[in-house]
């Protein structure tokens, strides 16, 4: 949900993101500063798809799609060890990405309408970033700050719907992974 300014989310704009709170302690000052999302009010996440549908389009029978679809996939666990970049941009790696994919590639066969970043990557990498549009030094020293605090796990268990009203990010629903009650 990063790759746009905060001056250009839309209201009405949704996206499906996994919340890590575990991230929170090292990566929220550099997200706050360096990632538009994160005073826009989004968590530390991975993004599983984004746009997704306008909120209008968002009725009790997307909700139990996304129920249907999410609860089909079990619950699990990813390790953030290294950092990773695109261009401009630092992000946490996370692993393994296969649930990541397989969660983004089922929401995206289910609502072709709503590929994932607008179709505008052949390969959707998962990601959890920190800070982008920042020359090369930056970049490296927030890398070097955030290594001290690596490795750590989170458990996914769920998908968070976050809704933009205009001004900021809001979680509107959370869909539980199948097994969400394990360790």
């Amino acid at each position: 949900m990063s790759d746009q300014s905060a001056s250009t989310f839309q209201a009405g704009q949704t996206g499906l993101v996994i919340r890590i709170p575990e991230a929170e302690p090292a990566v929220r000052a550099w997200r706050k500063r360096f990632d538009p999302s994160a005073p826009a009010g989004v968590p530390a996440h991975v993004t599983v798809l984004f746009p997704f549908l306008d909120e209008s389009r968002v009725d009790g029978l997307v909700h139990s799609a996304l129920e249907q679809v999410l609860g089909s996939h079990p619950a699990f666990e990813l390790r953030f060890e290294r950092c990773g970049r695109f261009p401009d941009v630092l992000y946490l790696v996370p692993d393994p990405d296969t649930p990541l994919r397989q969660l983004t590639e089922a929401i995206a066969a289910r609502w072709p309408e709503a590929p994932p970043y607008g179709g505008r990557f052949a390969d959707v990498v998962p990601h959890l970033t920190i800070a982008q549009g920042r020359e090369e030094a930056v970049l490296e020293r927030i890398e070097a700050d955030l290594a001290p605090g690596l490795p750590f796990t989170s458990r996914v268990t769920s998908v968070e719907l976050m809704v933009h009203d205009g001004t900021t990010w809001r979680e509107r629903a959370s869909y539980p992974l199948a097994g969400r009650s394990g360790p």
